[in-house]
C-alpha cells in the first residue's frame, strides 16, 4: 500500500527536486476541521493514483519555515509540485471528483 509522503521543513527540498513524478502536497494541522475532511481522500489518491501522481503531508504547525516559503495562509492548501516546479495550488476542502478534476488538470 502507498502512503502520504511526510514532509518536514528538513526534508522538503530533497523529496520534492528528486521525485520522479508530480507531488501533491497537503499543508495541513491537527486543529484544522477541513484538513480531517480531505485526509481520508488524499489517503485514497495516494494508493489510486500512485501511477500519476504522489502524496506529500505537511503539518504547517511543525513545519513553519517551508510553510511561509509558499505562503500557506489558510490551510488546506494543496500544492502539485512538478519538476521540482509549482504547477497548481488549491485551497480548501473539496469533494474528491472535483479535488482529482483539479489536480489532474495541471498533471
Amino acid at each position: 500500500m502507498t502512503a502520504p509522503i511526510i514532509l518536514t521543513d528538513a526534508t522538503f527540498d530533497e523529496v520534492i527536486t528528486s521525485a520522479d513524478k508530480p507531488i501533491l502536497v497537503d499543508f495541513w494541522a491537527e486543529w484544522c476541521g477541513p484538513c480531517k475532511l480531505i485526509a481520508p481522500i488524499l489517503e485514497e489518491f495516494a494508493v489510486e493514483q500512485a501511477d500519476r501522481f504522489s502524496i506529500g503531508k505537511l503539518d504547517v504547525d511543525v513545519n513553519v519555515a517551508t510553510a511561509t516559503r509558499f505562503s500557506v495562509m489558510s490551510i488546506p492548501t494543496l500544492i502539485l509540485f512538478k519538476d521540482g516546479q509549482v504547477a497548481a495550488r488549491l485551497v480548501g476542502a473539496k469533494p474528491k471528483g472535483a479535488l482529482l478534476r483539479d489536480v489532474t488538470a495541471h498533471l
